[in-house]
């Protein structure tokens, strides 16, 4: 009877062990523990940017709710919208029946989130802050969807693009640089920010690098008075801004004189997923042109 009584109690500590083994297990970008007991089937994505780094992880099939202009790639248009990134509807969430939420730190209401996660529903908190933090993510994401093959193949190529550019565009020439993603007020980035990070990757020197904010207001004189060699702006959407050629009434401007007025796509450049190596490569060409001139 002992004997019978112990392989029971050894075939449940098996079946604890696998269970154990087989329980998913992501540590997310603000720290917490996320734990699933299988890969997810059904997730919510709460930004544009992570909808674009699910696909890129191979798990685009398995988002059933998305959040307004996640519109990359294409498949990504007709999943179903919970609302914006700043006003996710909660009923609609919940109604969904998610096994797994995506949020995004700096962009969703906190209490939006923190209500998801009273409700016992499991939320991987995403906070990129480097280019680096967009593979990782890819790689998470595969992790948590059970699609860990194609989201480490995509993660790989990701870096290796994007050391293949500081290979390429490191100890150039420095370029001054002004980035204006708005005119009204002046916005623009500083050196932490995404796009200040490709400023820096192209070799170029942002001329507001060193304020505190990560897209701070600045004036217009401010501008002026540093002169940049090209002025890029991105904008709101995927046409070039007419505020851009403001900068013409100012003829000494370096940038003005020599027609360094460039454009990048918003969408190719304020997004942290695969895409901002686009962007990237188009900023660091641009930059090129003012140096082989």
């Amino acid at each position: 009877m002992r004997k019978v009584k112990n392989l029971v109690n050894t075939f449940i500590l098996f079946l604890l062990f696998v269970q154990s083994a087989d329980c998913i297990e992501v540590v997310d970008d603000i720290g917490r523990a996320l734990q699933l007991e299988n890969p997810a089937q059904r997730i919510v994505s709460l930004a544009p940017h992570i909808t674009e780094n699910i696909f890129a992880a191979g798990a685009g099939d398995l988002i059933i709710g998305v959040v307004s202009y996640s519109d990359f790639p294409l498949p990504a248009k007709s999943i179903p919208l919970v609302g914006t990134y700043n006003n996710f509807n909660i009923e609609a969430i919940v109604a969904a029946q998610p096994d797994l939420v995506i949020a995004w730190k700096e962009g969703n209401q906190r209490q939006q989130v923190e209500k998801l996660i009273a409700l016992g529903i499991n939320v991987y908190i995403n906070d990129s802050t480097t280019l680096e933090d967009i593979a990782q993510n890819i790689r998470h994401f595969g992790i948590l969807a059970g699609t860990n093959e194609t989201a480490q193949k995509a993660s790989e190529i990701f870096l290796a693009r994007l050391q293949s550019l500081r290979i390429k565009y490191s100890n150039l020439k420095k370029v001054r640089v002004f980035y204006q993603t708005w005119n009204t007020p002046l916005i623009t980035v500083n050196k932490t920010q995404s796009i200040g990070q490709i400023i820096q990757l192209c070799s170029g020197d942002n001329i507001f690098g060193q304020l505190a904010a990560r897209s701070p207001q600045v004036n217009v004189e401010a501008v002026l008075a540093s002169n940049p060699e090209t002025i890029i702006a991105s904008g709101m959407n995927e046409s070039r801004p007419d505020w851009l050629d403001d900068w013409k009434k100012w003829s000494f401007l370096n940038a003005v004189d020599k027609d360094y007025l460039f454009f990048v796509p918003p969408d190719l450049i304020q997004r942290y997923s695969p895409r901002i190596l686009d962007g990237a490569e188009m900023i660091c060409e641009y930059l090129q042109q003012v140096r082989d001139a």
